[in-house]
């Protein structure tokens, strides 16, 4: 009898060892979700997400690549501008109409002549 108090005991006292640290990771994970949502640098992310998103939506709206923009800026850019090809089948790309016919081809005008690209 003595040796089954003692195990129960021991697993009692286990039990809550473990519901207190599954607590306590819970509560981590909480900490580190917010963190990471009300930081300056997600912040700053959200901001240019909204910007993007403005930028696809209207193939009026110029985008600029410069010759000293980083690769993933330049990729990002270029993948909106691809977007709205396909989407719009027109897109401003550094100041000059760019646009797409229904065979898919690309071309742009310059002096009121069509020229592929």
């Amino acid at each position: 009898m003595n040796i089954f108090l003692i195990i129960l005991v021991c697993l009692i006292i286990i039990f809550l060892y473990l519901l207190k640290n599954s607590k306590n990771y819970k509560s981590q994970r909480v900490y580190k979700f917010k963190k990471k949502h009300q930081s300056k640098e997600s912040n700053i992310e959200k901001i240019f997400l909204r910007d993007d998103e403005k930028t696809f939506s209207n193939p009026n709206i110029n985008i600029n690549i410069g010759l000293y923009e980083n690769e993933e800026k330049i990729k990002r850019k270029s993948n909106i501008h691809r977007a709205r090809l396909s989407k719009f089948k027109k897109s401003m790309l550094n100041g000059e109409f760019i646009y797409m016919d229904e065979k898919n081809k690309i071309y742009k005008y310059i002096d009121g002549q069509k020229h592929l690209l």
